[in-house]
């Protein structure tokens, strides 16, 4: 299910050059946009949008609010849901932007299961021009899922950049910043029932795609609350525990020496043997034909 976004209506000077990613509870797009006035749209989700090649003075006014930025790579618009955005004004050609768009419940939630504060409480600020290394870095992660061939640990690697996402946005953007800091995060560890159950699922699925949702039930916990405390058990995130557990699939299978490298990129969750080459490369520093000629 796809979630709805105003942006075809908002950014009537650009062009749309690909949909990244597409659940009901995140959208993110790649676009161009050229210079001009933009139309004035209220958002029914949450946008933000990261520049990733451009220099431009960019005028906007959120609910009254006026705001003027110069701004070049790195820079950041953050708009939240339920604000008129009026008066838009680019004066220059923005050449590669992603857009995150979130529904409006999201971070609310997120914020009851993080943070334990009441979720009717917590507005982000209409913030923008800045730069924000962890969202430039987010953005770059989603447009390297587009220049690589797709496998399936990718459907994994953006639902965690999506927790990593609200996160950061409840952590750094909200328009009264003590409204989260009465809240404790919640700091314990998975309980050992729990994480074998989630342990057995990805070892049961790892040919197969594999949702955060799905380890996150598997441990009868919320996705962002299961993300946090499966890093505080287990020292890394889900997405690279899954990713590691396929590469040492992968590895047993060239020791065996049973199978071609297609078929062991399938057999591990790869997808396709380009996409296994690229990742095991990253992962072990060498190729896996180069691996399977060492055993």
């Amino acid at each position: 299910m796809s979630l709805p976004t105003h942006s075809l209506k908002k950014y009537s000077t650009g062009t749309l050059i690909a949909v990244e990613f597409d659940t009901n509870e995140m959208r993110v797009e790649t676009w161009q946009h050229g210079a001009g006035r933009l139309s004035d749209t209220r958002l029914a989700v949450t946008e933000v949008a990261v520049m990733l090649r451009g220099h431009v003075k960019v005028d906007r006014t959120g609910d009254g609010r006026r705001q003027s930025s110069v701004a070049g790579s790195g820079a950041f618009w953050l708009c939240p849901a339920g604000v008129s955005e009026t008066d838009i004004v680019v004066s220059d050609v923005m050449e590669e932007v992603i857009h995150f768009f979130l529904p409006a419940d999201l971070l609310g939630r997120s914020a009851l299961e993080e943070f334990g504060v009441d979720s009717a409480a917590v507005h982000l600020d209409y913030a923008g021009g800045e730069m924000d290394p962890l969202l430039t870095q987010i953005a770059l992660s989603f447009r390297e899922m587009r220049r690589s061939p797709t496998g399936l640990t990718d459907g994994l690697f953006a639902d965690s950049l999506r927790t990593m996402l609200a996160a950061h946005l409840l952590r750094r953007y909200l328009a009264a910043p003590r409204s989260i800091e009465a809240g404790k995060t919640r700091r314990e560890k998975m309980d050992a029932r729990r994480l074998r159950h989630v342990l057995d699922l990805v070892e049961s699925r790892l040919g197969e795609p594999l949702q955060l949702r799905e380890m996150a039930g598997a441990a009868c916990l919320s996705p962002f609350h299961f993300s946090r405390i499966f890093r505080l058990t287990m020292g890394i995130s889900p997405y690279q525990y899954v990713l590691d557990r396929r590469i040492e699939g992968a590895k047993r299978m060239l020791h065996a020496g049973h199978f071609d490298l297609v078929e062991i990129a399938l057999r591990t969750g790869f997808g396709s043997q380009s996409n296994f080459n690229r990742a095991f490369k990253k992962s072990t520093g060498t190729t896996p034909g180069a691996f399977r000629g060492r055993v």
